[in-house]
């Protein structure tokens, strides 16, 4: 069994993916400004030496939208140092985003520069690009709900490839082995749907009675979307779909 360090291992995808190695049996460092254990700030590189000491693998969740995607390249920048000073680091598995090389978008652009440092620190690397969860589909969708607009708006002729995070954390547990295997095979979810299409689905399946506008925008990002530059049709390897999941959402919320 391997030490497994995990950064944004308390997040959507870092929790799972912690859970699964722990059950394979493998010791696992969860990384966060707060841990009783490895209190670590990427930000600053405080904590990494001692984290990383002795681990041989490190699965990099952890992703902060601010400032521009300048913190997640300085972040990964704190945690190759930091392994490069362990000597005993052989793979930095880390999750990337399917389209991030050819839809310019600022996240995906961060993502991008974030894959290529690993690429060129001359540490062993193993990158997995996915398309985009479900959860984030239905937090477009919450988000553009709650606008004082009737309907409600979404952007119009975007097609998505949704794909269920727990399968994301199957397939990161996997690789998280101390040989690394580089650029794997993209993952994306089993079925392709616009965004207007997935929204009706998971505000009915929410029980919200509402309709959906789907509205143009402009931009080259949106060009990119619009052309697929998001998906991975030849690799619908996934097999929860979107509907699941908002049932499963709605019958939680009824719960609640």
């Amino acid at each position: 069994m391997s030490t497994i360090l995990v950064t944004g291992g308390t997040g959507t995808l870092g929790a799972p993916v912690v859970a699964r190695l722990r059950d394979a049996g493998h010791e696992v460092r969860v990384l966060s400004r707060r841990s009783p254990e490895y209190p670590v700030d990427l930000m600053d590189g405080s904590g990494l030496d001692a984290a990383t000491a002795g681990a041989e693998v490190i699965v990099h969740c952890a992703s902060n939208t601010r400032g521009g995607g300048k913190n997640d390249e300085v972040a990964t920048r704190h945690l190759i140092d930091a392994a490069r000073r362990a000597g005993s680091v052989t793979n930095i598995v880390y999750i990337s985003i399917v389209g991030v090389d050819v839809v310019p978008f600022g996240y995906y652009r961060t993502k991008l520069k974030v894959e290529q440092l690993l690429e060129r620190s001359g540490l062993g690397v193993t990158i997995l690009r996915t398309t985009q969860f479900h959860d984030l589909v239905a937090q477009v969708v919450d988000m553009a709900a709650k606008l004082p607009l009737v309907p409600v708006p979404v952007p119009g002729g975007v097609r998505v490839q949704p794909i269920a995070v727990g399968e994301v954390a199957d397939r990161l547990a996997q690789l998280a082995v101390p040989t690394p295997a580089g650029r794997v095979t993209d993952m994306g979810g089993p079925e392709i749907r616009t965004l207007p299409e997935l929204a009706r689905t998971y505000l009915a399946a929410t029980g919200r009675r509402r309709r959906v506008l789907p509205i143009p925008l402009a931009g080259k990002a949106y060009a990119a979307f619009r052309r697929g530059g998001n998906l991975a049709p030849s690799h619908a390897v996934g097999r929860g779909t979107f509907a699941q999941f908002a049932a499963a959402a709605g019958a939680a919320a009824g719960r609640a």
